[in-house]
């Protein structure tokens, strides 16, 4: 059975925030715990992944991440060391590189624009204050990911009223079957929201 790994962006995601949700609702999942939230270094953030996935070995691995988090994908898949990974949700991925992105985390910059070694689905929206729709397409191009933007959904976090996401969990569920290769639905069926 899969493993669900939760992924949150700077500052944790809170109980209203639909990876919180999946968490508490969903046996499978499970959240990576980070040093330091407020001000992430991207080596710590790359060796907790690394450490959590070894840790969770044999067990096949969905990756589920938010904001920031997408970076340190990014960052760690690059390294060639994917383990048990079988495929990555990445939710509005920020844009670590834009002159206005926020002080605070060290070391996610430049993005990395490599293929990514597993499945990978980037999830966008239109309005998002932290990604141009036309850079998270351009990520998701370079990753080599799916991509699926969802409208005018923010920053698709807990102010985005998404709730639970079910449509999100269907991607994850996706993720998990392709792996497998008992994927049921074809890539344009599921809906956004």
């Amino acid at each position: 059975m899969s493993r669900v790994l939760i992924l949150p962006g700077r500052d944790n995601s809170g109980p209203t925030h639909w990876q919180s949700r999946w968490q508490a609702t969903l046996p499978a999942c499970i959240r990576i715990e980070q040093r330091e939230w407020a001000k992430p270094a991207r080596a710590d953030w790359v060796e907790s992944l690394q450490r959590t996935v070894t840790a969770l070995a044999p067990a096949p691995v969905v990756l589920v991440a938010h904001s920031l988090a997408c970076s340190l994908v990014a960052h760690w898949g690059s390294l060639g060391t994917s383990g048990t990974v079988i495929g990555a949700l990445l939710v509005a991925p920020s844009d670590v590189d834009a002159i206005d992105y926020p002080p605070g985390p060290v070391g996610f910059s430049p993005m990395p624009l490599a293929r990514l070694p597993f499945p990978t689905i980037v999830v966008a929206s239109t309005d998002d204050p932290r990604v141009s729709e036309a850079r998270a397409r351009a990520f998701a191009h370079a990753w080599g990911s799916e991509y699926r933007c969802i409208g005018a959904a923010g920053h698709i976090n807990s102010d985005s009223g998404l709730g639970e996401w079910p449509a999100g969990l269907a991607l994850v569920d996706r993720l998990a079957a392709r792996a497998v290769g008992q994927e049921t639905c074809a890539p344009d069926t599921v809906g956004a929201r």
